[in-house]
């Protein structure tokens, strides 16, 4: 079993950055996929973006494109989420979820383990 944790999560302002970490523990944690999804009050959770295990591929939603970075770190057994510019459309609850030996997945369904998740909060 692998348990996924967030943190880095907050309130900021518009403009602003965060770095969110996803630390994973449990099992030998190697060749994991990671991928952060978030969820909006009243709205279906989303892909945000993904790294796959080899951290040479990433993939992101349109409207995180060019703001947003997703990277991974092996060694550590933690992904990040980098996020810059942040808009107040950003604000939701972000969750990190893990899946072992597969390409960039962007579907809930694809990944096994979730994280309970980080508050982002972004004011205008």
């Amino acid at each position: 079993q692998v348990q996924l944790v967030e943190s880095g999560g907050g309130l900021v302002q518009a403009g602003d950055s965060l770095r969110l970490s996803c630390a994973a523990s449990g099992r030998p944690f190697s060749r994991y996929t990671m991928g952060w999804f978030r969820q909006a009050p009243g709205k279906e959770r989303e892909f945000v973006a993904g790294v796959d295990w080899t951290g040479g591929r990433t993939d992101y939603a349109e409207s995180v494109k060019g703001r947003f970075i997703v990277s991974g770190d092996n060694a550590k057994n933690t992904a990040f989420l980098q996020m810059n510019r942040l808009k107040p459309e950003d604000t939701a609850v972000y969750y990190c979820a893990a899946v072992r030996g597969s390409d960039v997945v962007t579907t809930i369904k694809g990944y096994d383990y979730w994280g309970q998740g980080t508050q982002v909060t972004v004011s205008s």
